[in-house]
C-alpha cells in the first residue's frame, strides 16, 4: 500500500468518509490482484497493469467511487452515474453500502486490464 494514499485517508476530516474511503480501498485490493495505488490529481486511484481501474474522490458531502472499464457491466438502475466506460457512485452519510455489490464490479471490470 502508497503511503501517500494512507496519509489521504487520514486526513479525511469526516470519519464516516475516512471510514468509507478504507473500506473502498481495502475491497480494491481484495478484488484486483497485484493492483497499484497512487495519489494522482489529489485523489486516490488505483491502477492494474498501468490502467486506471478505480478512484475515490472526496466532496463536502460525499464519497464518490469511480470504476474504470465499466462499459460490460450489469449495473443496478439509479446507483451510479457517468458515461459507459466508466460509472460512479456517490456515497453520503448513513448510506448502506453494498461491499459485495462493489467487489464483484470491480471484479468483472478489471479483469480485461
Amino acid at each position: 500500500m502508497n503511503q501517500q494514499v494512507t496519509d489521504f485517508i487520514s486526513n479525511v476530516n469526516q470519519s464516516w468518509q475516512a471510514n468509507v474511503c478504507n473500506q473502498l480501498r481495502q475491497i480494491v485490493h481484495e478484488s484486483i490482484p497485484g493492483v497499484e495505488e497512487r495519489i494522482q490529481y489529489r485523489k486516490p486511484h488505483f491502477l492494474k497493469n498501468g490502467k486506471y481501474a478505480a478512484v475515490i474522490t472526496i466532496a463536502k458531502e460525499t464519497v464518490s467511487f469511480t470504476i474504470f472499464n465499466a462499459a460490460g457491466l450489469i449495473l443496478p438502475d439509479g446507483l451510479f452515474e457517468g458515461p459507459s466506460e466508466r460509472k460512479t457512485i456517490k456515497i453520503r452519510d448513513g448510506q448502506t453500502i453494498d461491499y459485495e455489490l462493489l467487489t464483484k464490479l470491480l471484479e468483472q471490470a478489471s479483469s480485461s486490464l
